[in-house]
């Protein structure tokens, strides 16, 4: 079907302007056609929160909000989503590079300890805008614009521009103040004043004196420049709260402890107190951005593929041990669906040194890991309506493995409720699985042998319940043996030697995966923890990355998220990996690694590494070029620095060999 295209002139002429509407017509008639409605949606709904607009509105007009004007020296943390707006938004005529360095202003929000950490300025930021905002003095007209600037310059500060004051001097635009053996010099225009206030002065001569030094210093502390101005500190300390409160400087935490001398970092740590002027600040934060982007080049798919399996865990030398190793492994997987058949032998064992079910099944049983279906079945979530039964289980079941704490914001990631889909779409259940299922949802976590007698059928039509409600997300287990015991056909059967090894039935409770208070998140929260996640997962992210995700956001939402944690020095931004459009980010840690990378080479040249198709490795056609491999238990890809050189597909054992120069030269192709 083809859409018509509406010219945004003729809309706005449609829509009329406000300065044209009169009378009958003041109120806007919106053309009733599908893109209009979808576009006013979207504005009212989804970028601005127009219900909530109008119950606090609503809320002021009856009495129950009291509206206060208060002024601050630093616009309300409230207005930082106004001041910090998209181009879109049109606030000002001002670029948007100004209106992102005003996003400095986001680091007075910031608790005292963690502006060391996440909000530091870089220490050569610092000092190159200091070195930039000092005064150039070359002959004697820039030495009295200088003066002019810093009203009151002491003797000890000027000793470079000694050669340029006799000239000066003689003319009579400078003169020298000599009070209380403090020498200095200042402009004859401004020397009366500056007089006063080295015997007592009055405030606005204070003021400028401070402004002046404030415009040429950078970061300092009262304590630092009452020093160097030989003025006591109380006059300094009040001059800089009326500047502040005129919005001329900032107090912060700018600089780390370690720059201070020892009596000023005694002094200042214990007001924590510094202050900067906003210009200066802002060029500061710039400059910081700047350098943080420039630390890593970018590199080539190749060799980011070469630092995922080492971020991962997949190449050997990197393998985790232990209870603790597979716990860090099942964190970074936490939220990605894979075939239920491939987690142990081809996900989890590929990343374990020495892997054992019972490492797993200890860290089921003890209630620090779950796993399940986090999306629900496509047809139960669709509500379609078909003859028979419509979920047949199966060994490649999507399910995921993760922390249990992490069990409510990763089924809230997915955004969707099976319960509101339709009428009842459990009725695309089996009768055994529902009657499972309501028993579950009655009684609460049960052994399969209760199961068996509170629905009272037979264990072998329990068996097949339960594992129809496995594959449609509904339910877990205390252990994964009981997720082993469905998908051994052997097993099940009491057959072999399975038979004496392991009972049929695991000794775990079976309980409803989605509970009522699952999902109960705010959107900002949850797009937070799925930013952190996909961080967690792959050390940097892009938008191509995340194409197999399947707890991914829109991109849209994640890229203001990480804009966020870019200005608050969680992550950096840049260009990290070449070959790729649109912005990336990478934790700091993750660019260690890719840095070590570039400077160790390719110690492991020529190792081939086998994955399975279902890995979230798997980014053949995605990072890497050549076709996508379907992600099914029976398909693998064979990987050599970095490259996909072979796969095999199918059970039958067919290699597809790609041609080496063909990767070569895209390889080529890629590199910065």
């Amino acid at each position: 079907m083809c859409l018509p295209v509406i010219n945004h002139n003729q809309l706005h002429r449609k829509l009329d302007t406000p300065e044209n509407l009169t009378g009958e017509r003041a109120a806007r008639q919106i053309p009733d056609h599908p893109l209009v409605a979808e576009t006013m949606r979207d504005c009212l709904t989804e970028a601005m929160d127009l219900d909530g607009l109008t119950a606090v509105l609503q809320r002021i007009e009856a009495g129950h909000i009291r509206c206060v004007a208060v002024e601050t020296p630093a616009p309300s943390v409230f207005s930082h989503e106004i001041l910090n707006a998209n181009p879109y938004a049109f606030l000002d005529d001002a670029p948007l590079e100004e209106r992102r360095a005003r996003a400095v202003e986001l680091r007075r929000t910031l608790p005292p300890d963690l502006l060391g950490q996440v909000g530091a300025l870089d220490p050569a930021a610092i000092e190159t805008v200091q070195r930039e905002s000092w005064p150039v003095v070359r002959d004697a007209d820039e030495l009295h614009d200088a003066l002019l600037t810093l009203v009151w310059v002491p003797e000890a500060e000027v000793s470079a521009w000694i050669p340029f004051f006799p000239s000066l001097v003689e003319t009579g635009r400078v003169i020298v103040l000599a009070v209380q053996d403090v020498q200095g010099w200042v402009a004859t225009e401004n020397s009366e004043r500056v007089r006063q206030l080295l015997t007592g002065g009055e405030d606005w001569t204070c003021n400028a004196v401070v402004l002046g030094w404030m415009e040429s210093i950078g970061p300092m502390t009262t304590i630092e420049l009452a020093e160097r101005l030989h003025l006591p500190v109380p006059a300094i300390e009040a001059a800089m709260i009326r500047l502040e409160s005129q919005g001329q400087v900032l107090r912060g935490q700018f600089r780390a402890i370690s720059a201070l001398s020892p009596q000023h970092s005694a002094l200042s740590g214990a007001s924590g107190r510094e202050w900067c002027h906003r210009r200066l600040l802002a060029r500061i934060h710039r400059l910081t951005i700047g350098i943080l982007r420039k630390e890593v080049e970018p590199v080539t798919a190749s060799d980011f593929m070469r630092f995922l399996m080492q971020w991962q865990h997949v190449v050997p030398g990197s393998r985790q041990h232990g209870d603790a190793g597979l716990m860090e492994v099942i964190k970074q997987l936490a939220g990605f669906d894979a075939a239920a058949s491939a987690w142990e032998p081809q996900l989890l064992r590929t990343r374990m040194a020495k892997y054992e079910p019972e490492l797993l099944d200890r860290l089921c049983l003890s209630g620090v890991v779950s796993w399940g279906r986090l999306s629900p079945h496509p047809k139960l979530a669709s509500g379609s309506e078909m003859s028979g039964r419509c979920i047949t289980p199966t060994s490649i079941a999507p399910i995921s493995i993760f922390p249990r704490e992490e069990c409510d914001w990763l089924l809230a990631a997915l955004h969707r409720d099976v319960a509101a889909v339709g009428p009842d779409p459990f009725t695309l259940l089996s009768s055994v699985a529902q009657d499972l299922r309501r028993a579950l949802q009655q009684q609460g976590a049960s052994f399969f042998t209760d199961l068996v007698r509170i629905t009272n059928h037979l264990p072998s039509e329990v068996e097949q319940g339960l594992w129809e409600l496995v594959a449609a997300g509904l339910v877990t287990a205390d252990g994964f043996d009981n997720l082993r015991a469905l998908m051994d056909p052997h097993r099940r059967r009491a057959e072999g030697g399975e038979r004496a090894r392991r009972p049929r039935h695991a000794a775990g409770r079976w309980s409803l995966l989605r509970s009522a208070e699952s999902g109960h998140l705010t959107a900002v929260g949850l797009c937070e923890r799925t930013a952190h996640q996909l961080l967690r997962r792959y050390g940097v992210v892009f938008r191509d990355l995340l194409a197999r995700e399947s707890i991914a956001l829109s991109w849209r939402d994640l890229l203001v998220q990480y804009r966020r944690m870019e200005m608050a020095g969680e992550v950096r931004g840049g260009r990290f990996v070449s070959g790729f459009t649109g912005e990336q980010f990478a934790l700091p840690e993750a660019l260690g690694g890719l840095r070590a990378l570039r400077k160790s080479g390719n110690l492991s040249a020529g190792v081939e590494v086998k994955i399975s198709a279902c890995d979230p490795l798997n980014l053949a056609g995605i990072v890497l070029p050549g076709p996508r491999i379907p992600a099914v238990p029976t398909n693998f890809l064979i990987l050599k620095d970095g490259i996909v050189v072979r796969t095999v597909i199918g059970r039958q054992g067919e290699t597809a060999l790609f041609a080496q120069e063909q990767v070569g030269a895209r390889a080529v192709q890629q590199r910065p």
